[in-house]
């Protein structure tokens, strides 16, 4: 089955969580604290394999989740980093944020990887938090919570060259006379419900991918019949061949016919209109196609024209030596702009608060992404973690703001779904 678009939620692993922990030892009365901190927890990493041609398998799963750090344990030991959870997917693969629709990153070569999730970092033990005014500390951290995130992956097949045409033009055809690809072929239209792909190889030994891509009819650009299912996929070719019916079989006009086409290509994005074109003049073989070929010529005098009879394979040598020469001489194009990617950087001395306070009958509410991680990460067990919370919280000026907004002491704080008593 084809499957080219899958919507699935990542959870990287959460790092490990720090050990309080002090050495004991016989005739060491001052062992000191030796707890060691927390593995990393596993990233959730995006890899290209050349020979998978779909996202079927993503298309199935609902969640995938990475491993947590191994805690960390006394006598300085250092927990073990999570293993990364490689998902495979198919060259061609645009992975975007569902929450933003940005784009993470556009895969296209074999191997290449792209991290979606990154692993929470190990807690801190208590021998990190060691200092010459604090040489015993009893307090460790708990592992830093993993990236979540939505992700929509989109599958735009890579190919040189797009057969494009009305339904039952002869595209599939043709892919099978000029490469070693085998579509399903049948007398209806909408034979084609997936785009196929074939290599041609050349006399020379040079080698170009061209993908027979469904069906077009009007309107498409809107999401009639296929719509937009075809037009993506077009979008990764250098150039454009537009099978026409020239022997206006089932009473066609390939004069209409290509303008219906162009006129979807143009709506649908002008990175499309821009592409080299030429138009594959088909079924030569039938009584009406030469009258018809002179009537096109005038109509479109600026097209370049194979004419080519897919029933008596003929003249298709001449069509796949110009392919071949155009597409070593055309530059390979972005097919995303700069502002379509999620840009990682953090304005944070353009930030005036890393937090936002509302008051919610009578609870003061307390978010941000910063304050909730150091939340997570605090163990509130130990006296020394919670005094420490504290004192980070009004380092950011959380209980100052909270009392200029008209809270009191003794007044209730909630931070996710824990609610605390604001104290002097």
């Amino acid at each position: 089955m084809f499957i080219d678009e899958a919507t699935i939620k990542l959870i990287a692993g959460k790092g490990g969580d720090g050990c309080t922990s002090f050495r004991r030892e016989k005739y060491v009365p001052m062992g000191g604290p030796d707890g060691g901190s927390g593995g990393k927890g596993g990233d959730i990493i995006l890899e290209v394999d050349k020979n998978l041609k779909t996202l079927l398998d993503l298309h199935y799963k609902r969640q995938i989740k990475a491993e947590k750090g191994t805690n960390g344990k006394g006598r300085n030991m250092t927990g073990a980093n999570a293993e990364d959870v490689i998902i495979k997917i198919p060259a061609g693969t645009t992975v975007y944020n569902a929450d933003n629709n940005l784009i993470l990153g556009d895969l296209t070569q074999d191997k290449q990887r792209l991290i979606v999730a990154h692993g929470g970092r190990g807690g801190r033990g208590n021998k990190a938090f060691a200092t010459h005014n604090e040489p015993a500390p009893k307090l460790s951290e708990l592992g830093e919570p993993g990236e979540e995130v939505l992700i929509h992956c989109e599958l735009k097949v890579m190919a040189d060259v797009g057969l494009i045409g009305m339904p039952s033009v002869g595209k599939s055809t043709i892919l099978s006379l000029i490469s070693a690809a085998k579509p399903k072929i049948a007398p209806y239209h909408f034979t084609t419900l997936s785009p196929n792909l074939g290599v041609v190889k050349l006399a020379n030994q040079t080698q170009f991918t061209i993908a027979d891509l469904p069906g077009l009819i009007e309107n498409a650009h809107t999401g009639v019949g296929l719509g937009t299912k075809f037009l993506k996929h077009a979008s990764r070719t250098k150039i454009l061949a537009h099978v026409i019916d020239m022997g206006a079989f089932e009473g066609r006009n390939p004069i209409e016919d290509y303008r219906i086409i162009r006129q979807e290509i143009e709506e649908y994005s002008d990175l499309l209109k821009q592409k080299k074109e030429i138009v594959i003049a088909n079924k030569m073989d039938l009584p009406a196609a030469q009258e018809n070929l002179e009537k096109f010529q005038k109509a479109y005098p600026h097209l370049e024209i194979f004419p080519v009879s897919a029933l008596d394979n003929q003249g298709f040598e001449k069509l796949i030596n110009y392919l071949g020469t155009m597409i070593s001489t055309l530059p390979d194009i972005d097919i995303y702009e700069e502002k379509d990617y999620e840009n990682y950087v953090i304005y944070k001395f353009q930030q005036d608060k890393p937090y936002t306070i509302t008051n919610d009958s009578g609870v003061w509410v307390l978010k941000g992404a910063e304050i909730e991680k150091l939340f997570k990460m605090t163990r509130f067990t130990e006296d020394e973690s919670v005094a420490r919370f504290a004192r980070k919280l009004k380092g950011m000026g959380v209980e100052e703001e909270l009392l200029k907004m008209g809270a009191k002491y003794g007044d209730e704080v909630q931070i996710l779904d824990y609610i605390f008593e604001l104290k002097e």
